[in-house]
């Protein structure tokens, strides 16, 4: 089971950080990623890391602006947004993976959390 927060309304141009508990998961094992969903719109692949050998994704829109990492330790996700633009206004989900592998496919993800709302004015 994952568990987000950290969702929430900030201005263009502020950050936030998201967080999603995954209690059973062993980052070493298994790919974990974030998507978002935006009113309308179909959910789109954020970003995505998986280890062993190191794999790291994001979507154009958003690179050099976020940031995937994890803390194994706390079995904990997280997705850094900074210098955020309306148009990244979306519920984020991060899910996972049975196994390694990156994939920006929605179906290509077994498990996922509840969703947080990101809401970013102008």
């Amino acid at each position: 089971q994952l568990v987000e927060s950290g969702g929430g309304l900030v201005q263009a141009g502020g950050s936030l950080r998201l967080s999603c508990t995954a209690p059973e998961f062993n980052f070493d094992e298994h790919a974990i990623g974030w998507f978002r969903q935006a009113p309308g719109k179909e959910r789109e692949g954020v970003s995505c890391f998986s280890r062993p050998g190191i794999s790291v994704y994001y979507v154009d829109s958003v690179k050099g602006r976020f940031t995937i990492s994890t803390d194994n330790a706390k079995k904990t996700m997280y997705l850094q947004m900074n210098n955020l633009k309306p148009e990244d206004t979306a519920v984020y989900y991060c899910a996972g993976r049975r196994y390694v592998g990156c994939s920006r496919s929605v179906e290509m993800f077994d498990y996922w959390g509840q969703g947080t709302l990101v809401t970013v004015s102008s």
